[in-house]
């Protein structure tokens, strides 16, 4: 099978024309293998902390609890902005190697930690580490898939959250049936990093992204990663010479804030924050909210593994629905769905109720975010792309900072007033995504600056 790229064509142009193969699906692979990693490492606090707090006597709800659980998001929030805006200037390959290489380092020091104080330390390294990975990722996958499939792709590899959410629950779920919860904390520190590493040595072979190598003028640089790509589809790419974006002479994170992209940066962060303030609120608090309500180890990770798997039909049905209904209305209506649920929680009355209410909203919130994820490279131009990503996640992050506080309402006797909270911040997020006004299914990413 031979394709070819017409003179003068863009490297979007050529991406289409090189269709979607094998390269696509490996880094897919590649990429959804790390992300399950960092779900691991975002959630396993959650998972730990009964653990935790039993080797160090930490009382439930305490500062020191809370500070445990907000500090990997505290360092995710320094993550995001530094390190999608180094990969804009240095290339997405370093960044994306780099960012996996630290997590898996600090994740596992972690399980060695002495104190609290060096857990907290080792939690927000970790922390600032993988948040590099949220913007550098999707920008690498937006940039390699062709325009047809990107949202899909997109929504794939965001529903390798539930994978990791699902691993490390069952993870959990195992160490407490075989070790004290003092000892199999550390046990689990530990072995949630080790699928980071496998992530690292599968990314050796992953070239950066052509997109990203033209805006930085790396004309041949981009040439070698589009022919690389047509080797391991089976297909030639021909000689025509790439046309290179136009793009001013110096691009800095200031023009995000200016001219059209100054709406929509300021509604995504909305979106991303609302979204994040909710999800984290309720979810990183979970294990802790259902052994006060009188559960067992056991079940606490029984029922919240199946709280995971009730992911994957929201990531299926998203990734159906950004092609068909598009990003926009797909993002809209998961959050409106994510905030009705958070009110029949919080009027269930039977535990089914609860556990159906919680698989809903547990279904509608990573909907959202795969949309959200799908949605947000494509608003951003090529030179801004990791830069816009990390800024607009990194609200997420302050909003995950946030949210052990305000989650810690669901053990103090709050449950109404925190899911209220919750999904009056659902429903606003649902508005401003909708206000966004553009819809980029079917276009092709923006390569230069409006």
């Amino acid at each position: 099978m031979t394709s070819s790229v017409s003179p003068g064509q863009s490297v979007d142009g050529a991406i289409d024309t090189l269709g979607l193969g094998r390269f696509q699906w490996r880094l897919l692979a590649i990429c959804g293998l790390t992300w399950a990693s960092d779900a691991m490492e975002v959630l396993l606090v959650g998972f730990a902390l009964p653990g935790i707090s039993a080797a160090f006597g930490l009382e439930r709800g305490s500062v020191q609890a809370t500070g445990l659980l907000s500090a990997t998001f505290a360092g995710m929030l320094l993550g995001a902005v530094f390190w999608g805006w180094l990969a804009d200037r240095v290339g997405r390959r370093t960044v994306f190697l780099t960012t996996v290489a630290l997590g898996v380092l600090f994740g596992v020091l972690g399980a060695f930690a002495p104190t609290v104080a060096v857990l907290v330390a080792l939690r927000f390294l970790t922390g600032f580490a993988i948040g590099g990975t949220l913007p550098v990722d999707y920008a690498m996958m937006a940039e390699f898939i062709p325009t047809a499939w990107r949202g899909r792709f997109l929504v794939y590899l965001e529903s390798f959250w539930a994978l990791g959410t699902v691993l490390v629950a069952g993870l959990a779920w195992a160490l407490s049936t075989a070790l004290p919860p003092a000892e199999g904390w550390r046990w689990l520190l530990g072995l949630a990093a080790l699928p980071g590493l496998v992530g690292l040595l599968a990314r050796l072979g992953v070239p950066d992204s052509p997109r990203s190598l033209l805006a930085r003028g790396d004309t041949a640089g981009a040439r070698r990663a589009l022919e690389r790509v047509a080797r391991v589809n089976g297909v030639t790419l021909s000689d025509a010479p790439l046309l290179v974006p136009a793009r001013p002479e110096r691009v800095t994170p200031a023009a995000l804030f200016s001219g059209t992209l100054r709406r929509r940066t300021a509604l995504l962060a909305a979106v991303w924050f609302g979204l994040s303030l909710g999800y984290y609120g309720i979810f990183s608090w979970l294990p802790s909210f259902l052994r006060a309500g009188g559960l067992e180890l056991g079940e606490v990770y029984r029922t919240t593994l199946l709280l995971a798997l009730a992911q994957v039909p929201g990531y299926l049905l998203a990734a159906w629905l950004v092609e068909r209904a598009g990003r926009r209305a797909t993002l809209t209506g998961f959050l409106s769905v994510g905030a009705l649920s958070a009110f029949v929680f919080l009027f269930a009355s039977t535990p089914l109720a609860v556990l159906l209410s919680l698989a809903v909203l547990s279904a509608a919130l990573l909907g959202a975010w795969g949309a959200l994820y799908a949605y947000t490279p494509e608003l951003f131009p090529t030179p801004l792309r990791t830069t816009g990503m990390g800024l607009v996640s990194a609200m997420a992050r302050v909003a995950s900072v946030l949210s052990p506080g305000v989650g810690a309402l669901l053990l103090t006797g709050n449950l109404g007033v925190a899911l209220g909270l919750f999904a009056a911040l659902f429903a606003v997020a649902a508005a401003c995504a909708w206000a966004i006004g553009i819809e980029t299914r079917g276009q092709r990413l923006p390569e230069a600056l409006a």
